[in-house]
């Protein structure tokens, strides 16, 4: 068996959660591979609607195993949290979850650095949702940091007043007010409780999974306009969230992917500051932001809207090897009388360009925008594809061949039910 991939081709947001959900029956494992507390995956299934942010999306069906894996960052008292409100639900199941030992930790002076160094940019923020995401992956690298393993370890409270410690002296050249005491609390009821599930060396297992035939879905977080390496750097997330990600976060080797989905929005969203070609700053922005809802699961935070950006997307289709796109929101676009859709950027030079450029911003391109005929149509009650209105089919068809690859779902909604299959 493969493990296939899902992830967002855009600046997060996309839609990620409701797909994984939906998917999840025909897959024996979900795996998240990098990111945290960072990410809000909305999933709605009758009159329940619920976000998760650290749980992979495949919890509330039976059967199905889901595994945080060592690629991910965990914050174990917003883990509690995330569980408790869990247990309300049915289908929730405890021993489904499995989590990497090899997850990093984000402990309170995590947090409380990200809001310092956020606070010292002054009007240059990047946007953090600091939740201690990218001080915790910096830990990672410069090797210093605690995984969810050595909380089974006796010398673990020496370990963490060591970090801690660095933590504070880092503090202490930053003019940055903050309180400890109440989030460190938290943190150790939060490792308790994390200790009371299983703790797995997740490589072997999911190796093993593959060997006895199962099959696995690899959940990515944020989009991947945010890659570290590949995103509008440096208004990007801390973690690679493109499809390589899935193998160094899960612990399974390259020639193990198969088939990578993935997820787009009808039109183009972004949370906090960086470069956004197609940013609409008019009534049909606001409009956009209104009929969508558009505000960040995560840190409620209004969303930046705009049209879609087809150069953006091929970009992310190349360099995540997409084999399936899953177009997402088409509704919010419905009373739209005409959609534009940016075919190419004009760079100062006045040069035409279906590329993106190293440095993406307003002073270096220019959207170019083809326009199409809307649809007034309400599209929240459409049960099939072929009832659509033509001139969103055409929409459709007009994406498919401008990025080569063909749209098996178009989501008319936030509900299962209304996920349609070409």
């Amino acid at each position: 068996m493969s493990v296939d991939v899902l992830l967002g081709l855009q600046w997060g947001d996309e839609g990620k959660g409701k797909i994984v959900d939906y998917l999840t029956p025909k897959y024996n494992v979900i795996a998240r591979f990098q990111g945290g507390p960072n990410a809000g995956h909305t999933l709605k299934f009758g009159d329940t609607k619920h976000v998760l942010h650290q749980i992979p999306s495949g919890i509330f069906h039976k059967g199905a195993e889901n595994v945080i894996g060592n690629g991910v960052v965990l914050d174990p008292a917003i883990f509690k949290k995330e569980i408790l409100a869990l247990e309300q639900f049915e289908n929730y199941d405890k021993n489904s979850l499995l989590i990497s030992k090899k997850v990093q930790l984000i402990l309170p002076t995590h947090r409380i650095l990200d809001g310092a160094y956020e606070n010292a940019k002054g009007d240059k923020k990047i946007g953090s949702t600091l939740k201690g995401i990218g001080p915790t992956y910096e830990d990672k690298i410069s090797r210093v940091g605690l995984r969810a393993g050595d909380i089974l370890n006796s010398d673990f409270d020496v370990k963490y007043r060591a970090l801690k410690q660095r933590h504070l002296d880092i503090l202490s050249r930053y003019d940055f007010l903050f309180e400890l005491d109440e989030l460190e609390a938290a943190f150790f009821e939060g490792v308790a409780f994390l200790k009371t599930f299983q703790l797995i060396d997740s490589e072997y297992h999911l190796n093993k999974k593959l060997a006895d035939g199962q099959s696995i879905l690899a959940e990515g977080a944020q989009g991947s306009l945010l890659d570290i390496d590949f995103g509008s750097y440096p208004f990007v997330t801390s973690s690679n969230t493109t499809t390589a990600a899935a193998c160094t976060g899960l612990g399974v080797a390259v020639n193990k992917i198969g088939e990578v989905f993935g997820v787009f929005k009808a039109y183009c969203t972004r949370v906090g500051s960086g470069p956004f070609p197609t940013e609409l700053h008019d009534e049909t922005g606001e409009l956009l932001r209104k009929n969508g809802g558009e505000f960040g699961a995560t840190t409620g935070r209004p969303r930046r809207c705009g049209w879609l950006d087809l150069p953006a997307l091929k970009y992310a289709i190349m360099v995540n090897g997409a084999t399936r796109l899953y177009m997402m929101k088409a509704d919010v676009l419905s009373g739209f009388d005409t959609i534009q859709v940016c075919t190419s950027y004009k760079d100062a030079d006045g040069n035409l360009t279906d590329q993106m450029p190293y440095e993406l911003n307003e002073e270096t391109v220019t959207p170019v925008y083809e326009s199409f005929e809307g649809w007034s149509e309400d599209l929240t009650e459409v049960s099939s594809y072929h009832d659509l209105p033509a001139s969103l089919k055409s929409y459709v068809e007009f994406i498919e061949k401008h990025v080569g690859l063909p749209i098996d779902i178009v989501s008319v909604g936030p509900d299962r039910k209304q996920t349609l299959l070409k």
